[in-house]
């Protein structure tokens, strides 16, 4: 793997999971939304992510299944959550319907802020994985000038 690779990977990475926290971010600012253009309540939405493949570095390698480990990660889709909505009982509500139940989209703003950490962490670690590829390119560069 090469100083360009693992710029690569890490930088595959950081578009990942900003694509997450943007959507997570989504998802908790429509947590009350009734009406979309749809119809009906606001869906929650998730990121799906799927490894970049790696590729071989000859035919050679192909043929003998040597392929390069996976060269970072890439969004393949955003999804709608299929669980059911939430149901509140408030008959003042313009979008109750005859019991007087209205539903609520399928968010929880609990479970949305710890994936929100965890996408803001694993962000820094692609940050982090980011400069230390840097530094260690410096100081490759610093050994051939001494």
């Amino acid at each position: 793997m090469g100083l360009f690779d693992a710029i690569s990977i890490s930088a595959s990475g950081l578009t990942a999971e900003r694509l997450r926290m943007d959507v997570i971010s989504n998802n908790i600012a429509n947590a009350n939304t009734t009406r979309t253009e749809e119809g009906g309540p606001y869906r929650r939405q998730m990121v799906i992510f799927q490894a970049r493949e790696g590729e071989a570095s000859s035919f050679y390698d192909l043929l003998q299944k040597k392929v390069q480990p996976g060269t970072g990660v890439r969004a393949v889709k955003i999804v709608k959550d299929p669980s059911p909505f939430r149901q509140v009982y408030d008959p003042s509500h313009p979008d109750a319907d005859q019991q007087g139940l209205v539903n609520l989209p399928n968010v929880n703003i609990v479970a949305e802020m710890v994936d929100l950490i965890a996408a803001t962490r694993a962000y820094e670690a692609n940050v982090t994985a980011l400069n230390s590829t840097k530094t260690m390119a410096n100081r490759a560069l610093e050994i051939g000038r001494g």
